[in-house]
């Protein structure tokens, strides 16, 4: 039980990396509260998890909206009393080249990935600043840590969330509060699947460019998620966590690159 008596906001909650992650706070004590733009996926969420004996409510969400992040805060006060780790994790995906992207994409995705991140810090912190600490955890990408084909709007949004975040760990340090980033990878969820129709690949292929020769699974994301929350990484701040199989760290390696 790393998070015993704890309460938890994962935005984003209703699927994939958050839906995993739900589940695995909740089995480690935590009091689950979970987001989602999709009211119907975040309350199938909070009932498994409540089938389990795990405690948690859902709060239809949209991280771009200031008074909604208004009402996530109120409610989470008024049936659990704190706010002890907040895990940014909602966001959207766009694969479109940079000339043919419109400035109305351009606000929208901004909108939900960076202003979404920035405006639950601003409603998370000071209520962690009243409790003397708490545990934050921004969802990133590999794609905010190098370059790619067809993604340039996503990776401007995933690199201002990783240095967001190492201003926000210096800054509220000093109240014990403590945030981090993690950098997935290829991880199978829906953002992979609209990525295999847009270029019409499959997991095989798609594994192609991962050292370790698979795309990655929700729940070893959430494992790493789980580490960050709790007080095992007590003296962890303004860090980075790449979760990428080794996709990051050069090139893919060939089967002659090996000793036999």
């Amino acid at each position: 039980m790393r998070l015993q008596d704890k309460t938890a906001i994962i935005t984003g909650a209703g699927n994939g990396i958050g839906r995993e992650t739900a589940y695995l706070f909740a089995r480690e004590g935590a009091n689950v509260v979970v987001t989602d733009i999709c009211e119907e996926a975040a309350s199938n969420t909070t009932e498994e998890i409540k089938i389990h004996g795990g405690k948690s409510i859902h709060i239809p969400h949209n991280i771009s909206i200031e008074s909604d992040w208004e009402n996530v805060i109120a409610k989470t006060l008024d049936n659990f009393g704190k706010i002890n780790i907040l895990f940014n994790n909602a966001g959207t995906f766009l694969i479109k080249p940079l000339i043919d992207t419109t400035l109305e994409e351009w606000h929208q995705l901004m909108n939900i990935n960076l202003a979404g991140t920035f405006l639950g810090l601003k409603h998370v912190i000071p209520v962690m600043m009243k409790q003397n600490g708490g545990s934050i955890i921004n969802n990133s990408s590999t794609a905010g840590l190098m370059g790619s084909v067809g993604v340039s709007l996503y990776g401007a949004s995933k690199g201002a969330i990783r240095i967001l975040t190492k201003h926000v760990a210096m800054e509220y340090a000093p109240y014990n509060i403590r945030a981090n980033t993690i950098f997935p990878g290829f991880v199978d969820t829906d953002m992979m699947k609209y990525r295999g129709e847009v270029d019409q690949s499959n997991k095989q292929q798609q594994s192609q460019g991962v050292p370790l020769g698979r795309i990655g699974n929700s729940d070893e994301v959430a494992k790493t998620v789980l580490f960050l929350a709790s007080d095992d990484s007590s003296y962890t701040t303004g860090a980075e966590f790449v979760i990428d199989g080794g996709r990051s760290a050069g090139r893919s390696p060939m089967k002659s690159d090996h000793y036999e």
